[in-house]
């Protein structure tokens, strides 16, 4: 090839909504800044950037240095921005009207604070469904960027990936741009050299153009990339390397712009439902996920990074709504008031909360996501709180039976202008969601301890071997996955948490042994399909369950407060027996009860992995009464 390969170098920085303002401050001033400003000195130039809009938010509150910055080389056509839905949503995962205004609002922000028309887009999680490429054009969205996997699913050749594609749903038509796993792990991970020998073997090789766009967050914000990329020399080598080939005229820094208008297209490409291939492994359940491990290491390593590596996938994003109740409640619970929120004339107050509450990183969890933080899931269900408080403003005590969860059970939906709550029959009549809109909270959101894949892979195996990069680099963050160390499996749930799991216990199980969940109950209707009778008044709903020897009576009043009753036959269990109510709060509640009982409390942890490697995180507290089993009678009463 007689000219240069043009090389879009791309940058995604985002930070979630409800992340602490020590984190935005933190990977600003540590990785964005540094990295922007560095680029721009050497005039290492032009490359595309995302800003995702929480981050946008924060900046504008807080720090403007960045964003003056970007608007400098914006305006001097050396940062080309991008868009994506303004509060960091899987498009996928929103009904079409949400897709369309979540773009349109990032498309006003970059013209409002950049001048800027923005026309590219990255797409979040490279979450991709068939049906987005219509909806991206009608946003007027020209091209987006996806992994090269999306294409190698499908049956491509990595040789044939140097190009952008065209893809399009019902006639409407955009270009996309795969971004090259091989470049994704170099950078900034290898020597910079490395680097420079690739772009130039695809070079030699008849390419005409290499894409790379990747997480910000890998130039400082992970743990020890600060360290490699600036104080161990990383970038500085990096920029020497770039500079080196832009002046023998081997390589060409290009916008995506530039390289859609002067780089023949590679055809027509129908890409299936996919995300990154780490993704995929992290959707699956965790027996699933360990079968799939075996299977790649059966395949050996050589194979599965070969052609054939990419036919052995995991499963798609939508999996984890399956995998964690937790985030199925929030999705669906947000599909449900934005639904409601167009019935209701759209306030605008209430679409942003909703917007804001669409921010994807709560409703995952792998190495990155953030399922398993509360702070984030806090920030979800307040939001949602605050757009149903406003949609419900002066309604009255109500409910209403359907399936709000999608499972095919019909739930028990309760609600006023003070809160709203989620009863499931099909689950022991428990209490799923019971949120109190003035306080922004939901009190049931206290994460099931459930085991992962990685906690048996992290007994297994040891530190040194992901972390033996030595001379040659530093690892990855998915080799850092790989490294996880755990001397003793954590704890597990048995059954769902929520508030009101009914349960007999054994006379002589201890407090320990239950918090452990190192028990065998005696009776337990967590799982039981109960009958259910609703009883609308003005004054309280009442829901009434029935099932296996237990009445449950719920009793919920307009303000939020709520009663609930119990009778059972002693005579159908042991003497000494005890019949226990589990509530698992992520906020201490206002608690009585009669007659007289004993309470049992604990915190709920989980053990979970994160980029630093495994995180013990509190998730709530459970709190359990406790009568003796004698008693045939019980009610407890939050107020």
């Amino acid at each position: 090839m007689s000219g240069p390969l043009r090389f879009v170098f791309g940058v995604h920085v985002h930070q979630p909504v409800g992340n602490f303002d020590h984190v935005f401050d933190g990977h600003v001033r540590d990785a964005y800044l540094p990295l922007l400003k560095r680029l721009a000195e050497a005039g290492c130039l032009p490359i595309a950037l995302h800003v995702s809009g929480p981050l946008l938010e924060w900046l504008e509150a807080h720090s403007s240095a960045y964003l003056d910055l970007v608007g400098r080389l914006a305006a001097d056509g050396k940062v080309e921005l991008l868009l994506s839905g303004f509060y960091e949503p899987l498009l996928a995962s929103l009904p079409r009207e949400d897709r369309l205004e979540q773009i349109g609002w990032m498309k006003d922000a970059l013209k409002r604070r950049f001048g800027v028309a923005a026309t590219g887009l990255w797409l979040t999680e490279r979450v991709w469904e068939p049906d987005l490429a219509a909806d991206l054009a009608d946003a007027g969205v020209r091209y987006a960027f996806v992994d090269d996997r999306h294409f190698l699913v499908t049956g491509f050749r990595r040789d044939q990936l140097h190009a952008p594609y065209r893809t399009e749903h019902g006639g409407r038509s955009l270009a996309l741009f795969p971004i090259d796993e091989r470049l994704r792990y170099l950078v900034p991970f290898k020597p910079p050299e490395d680097t420079a020998a690739y772009l130039r073997q695809l070079r030699a090789s008849g390419h005409q153009l290499a894409v790379l766009a990747d997480d910000g967050e890998k130039f400082g914000g992970w743990p020890g990339t600060r360290e490699w990329v600036y104080e161990r020399g990383w970038l500085t080598r990096f920029l020497e390397t770039m500079r080196g080939l832009v002046d023998a005229g081997e390589v060409r820094l290009t916008t995506p712009s530039e390289a859609l208008a002067a780089v023949p297209s590679g055809g027509l490409a129908y890409l299936p439902s996919c995300s990154y291939r780490e993704m995929e492994h992290w959707a699956l359940p965790p027996e699933a996920a360990t079968r799939l491990a075996q299977l790649e290491q059966d395949l050996g390593e050589a194979r599965v990074a070969g052609p054939d590596g990419a036919l052995v996938r995991g499963t798609h994003w939508r999996h984890f709504l399956v995998k964690y109740p937790e985030a199925n409640r929030m999705h669906k619970r947000m599909l449900a008031l934005t639904k409601l929120c167009r019935e209701r004339g759209d306030p605008a107050e209430a679409r942003r909360a909703i917007g804001r509450a669409q921010c994807n990183d709560a409703y995952w969890h792998g190495v990155f996501g953030g399922l398993y933080l509360p702070h984030l899931r806090e920030a979800i269900w307040r939001n949602l709180a605050q757009a149903e408080g406003l949609l419900r403003a002066g309604e009255p005590l109500g409910a209403e039976v359907r399936d709000a969860d999608g499972d095919g059970v019909a739930e028990v939906l309760v609600h006023s202008a003070a809160f709203s709550a989620v009863v499931s029959p099909g689950r022991g009549g428990a209490v799923e969601t019971y949120v109190r809109f003035a306080e922004g909270v939901n009190v049931a959101d206290v994460l099931t301890r459930r085991a992962e894949a990685y906690h048996a892979l992290a007994i297994a195996e040891t530190h040194e071997a992901a972390r033996a990069a030595g001379e040659n680099g530093m690892p990855s963050i998915h080799e850092i996955e790989q490294s996880l160390a755990l001397k003793q499996l954590p704890p597990f749930d048995t059954e769902d948490r929520a508030l009101f799991v009914d349960r007999v216990l054994p006379a002589r199980l201890t407090r320990d042994d239950f918090a452990q969940g190192a028990y065998q109950p005696v009776r337990s209707w967590a799982r039981t399909a109960f009958t259910a009778e609703v009883v609308a008044r003005a004054e309280a709903v009442e829901v009434r369950l029935a099932a296996d020897g237990l009445v449950k009576t719920l009793r919920f009043k307009a303000d939020g407060a709520l009663e609930v009753a119990y009778t059972w036959d002693p005579a159908a269990y042991p003497a000494g027996a005890l019949f226990a109510v589990e509530l698992s709060l992520a906020k201490p509640l206002d608690l009585k009860w009669a007659p007289d009982a004993e309470l049992w409390r604990f915190l709920v942890a989980t053990t979970a992995k994160s980029e630093r490697g495994l995180d013990e995180t509190v998730q709530g507290e459970s709190v359990t009464v406790r009568w003796p089993v004698t008693a045939g009678s019980g009610t407890l009463t939050v107020v």
